[in-house]
């Protein structure tokens, strides 16, 4: 006879969590054990993993501290919980999610079910048309800083369920794993990369940042993606008023804005006079600024709209010199584009969607590297550069869809 249990969790619950968990794949945690190592005895593993958290003697292991290196510069370390801790995160949140997306602000957008970075990109773009200031947040270490306390107390709000509060509470304070094999223990902050931090990160900025915002300064609209936020504000005193309250704001909920990166932005087009210290800047891989555009009527005109970032375009760039196109000799062309298509669509599908044309360059790179994969392959072509571009550009007029970038380009080329 099964022995009775603490709390009553459904064993479907680990089911869908498993299986969302192996959708989104990741690394292996501390205990080294992959999605395919854990599925070799799929059924025991989740059984014990219901059992240990139905009885309450559930207990996470460290997270596995990786760094990662940022766009901008500088390290974003990671913490990667094993395969085992990933699925029962994914339970509790799972049961958790559903009653906290019924009081989330309309406009957070980060990791939320039917919202997306591009939604936020979107409406922030036509606020910067009725808006002229924008004030730019940055919240320094936001992740690394969140109180345990508060963030607890923001929990509770929401439920008592027993094994979610001490479950939740386990993870906050389980420790991290240095590189070194050393462990750190964790007073504040919920690691990135864990499945249960997007939502409990957004719980604590509904109340410190939504919540607030809402009922202090309702006629300023926003846009949240996790820690990214654009506030839009009808003057530049206002912008700086709301910049000063929120650093206070901030401060009583444990978290710093930073000093540099958070910016009073001035979104200057061909109807706003004047100039300002900052007329730019960067929201979720795409540049804010003054731009050249043509409305329907084939009139040009300036406004203030986005476009692929530089750090966005450096980031692609590096990602295609790691594929390493001339050591690929062994490889035909159409292999080449089976390979490599699903990222470069991927690239076009996001950063596309706004100022497509700021993509050109970057695809011309591309076309560059294959023509030096072309040098390196045939022998004819070898010490000819000329010749190579003008055989990937042969290539592309007779299959302009082999390469995903190619009709983007060739648009651009016929001016169609």
């Amino acid at each position: 006879m099964e022995k009775a249990k603490s709390w009553s969790i459904p064993k479907l619950f680990v089911w869908d969590a498993y299986k969302r968990v192996k959708a989104n794949r990741g690394a292996a945690g501390v205990d080294e054990q992959t999605i395919e190592e854990f599925e070799r005895d799929l059924a025991n593993n989740l059984y014990k993993l219901w059992n240990r958290m139905s009885s309450g003697s559930y207990f996470p292991p460290p997270v596995k501290r990786v760094n990662i290196e940022k766009r901008g510069g500088g390290i974003r370390p990671l913490g990667i919980p094993t395969v085992s801790d990933r699925i029962a995160q994914a339970v509790v949140k799972g049961y958790l999610e559903p009653e906290l997306e019924k009081h989330f602000h309309p406009d957070s957008y980060g990791y939320r079910p039917r919202k997306s970075a591009l939604d936020a990109v979107g409406v922030a773009r036509e606020r910067c048309w009725r808006y002229a200031w924008v004030l730019d947040l940055d919240i320094k270490s936001y992740f690394d800083t969140i109180s345990h306390e508060l963030l607890l107390r923001a929990v509770r709000k929401h439920t008592d369920c027993p094994w979610v509060l001490l479950y939740i509470e386990r993870w906050l304070k389980a420790p991290v794993q240095l590189e070194d094999g050393t462990l750190e223990p964790r007073e504040r902050g919920t690691p990135q990369g864990s499945v249960i931090s997007p939502l409990l990160s957004n719980l604590f900025l509904h109340y410190t940042f939504d919540r607030w915002m809402a009922r202090n300064y309702p006629d300023i609209p926003f846009e949240r993606f996790a820690d990214d936020a654009l506030c839009h504000c009808v003057s530049e005193a206002q912008a700086k008023i709301l910049k000063e309250a929120l650093e206070k704001r901030f401060a009583e909920c444990g978290l710093q804005l930073h000093p540099e990166k958070t910016k009073v932005v001035y979104c200057k087009d061909d109807d706003r006079r004047g100039n300002s210290k900052n007329e730019s800047f960067d929201f979720l891989g795409y540049c804010f600024r003054a731009r050249r555009s043509k409305n329907r009527f084939g009139k040009f005109f300036v406004n203030f709209s986005p476009a692929v970032s530089n750090a966005a375009t450096k980031a692609i760039r590096e990602e295609i010199r790691r594929w390493q196109l001339r050591c690929r000799i062994d490889r035909w062309i159409d292999d080449l584009a089976r390979m490599f298509n699903p990222v470069i669509r991927g690239w076009i599908t996001y950063y596309g969607r706004y100022y497509k044309s700021a993509l050109y360059p970057t695809f011309r790179y591309l076309d560059q590297c294959l023509a030096y994969w072309a040098m390196a392959k045939y022998k004819r072509l070898r010490r000819h550069r000329r010749r190579a571009v003008h055989w990937v550009s042969k290539a592309a007029s007779r299959d302009p869809r082999l390469f995903a970038h190619w009709p983007l380009l060739h648009q651009a080329l016929t001016g169609r």
